[in-house]
């Protein structure tokens, strides 16, 4: 196999970018691990977190706009789980390596 065969279109190497950049803020990793086996509603996760709502309701937006998160009404209740699973694949990866280089 050559190098050429390899080579990985403009647009996934975009949209790779994307995801790593995303996946760069602290918070975002945070809120997509609560939401590994659970879903869960903006206000559950900004008290685990500790944090305000409307922040979380930012990076909900942000992981939301890269399809790493996905959301489901229930009445007045949104509740948020991850889109895909090989979103936490990428993370328990690279938690894996950091625990292997400490």
């Amino acid at each position: 196999m050559t190098f050429e065969n390899k080579k990985l279109t403009d647009q996934t190497i975009q949209r790779v970018s994307q995801i790593f950049k995303v996946l760069s803020d602290p918070t975002r990793i945070s809120i997509l691990y609560l939401l590994e086996k659970q879903e869960l509603n903006v206000g559950a996760i900004a008290q685990c977190l500790g944090m305000e709502q409307s922040a979380v309701s930012h990076q909900l937006r942000t992981l939301r706009t890269a399809n790493l998160v996905k959301s489901r009404r229930e009445g007045k209740t949104i509740y948020y789980s991850q889109d895909d699973e090989h979103v936490l694949d990428l993370l328990t990866q690279a938690v894996k390596h950091t625990k292997h280089i400490q």
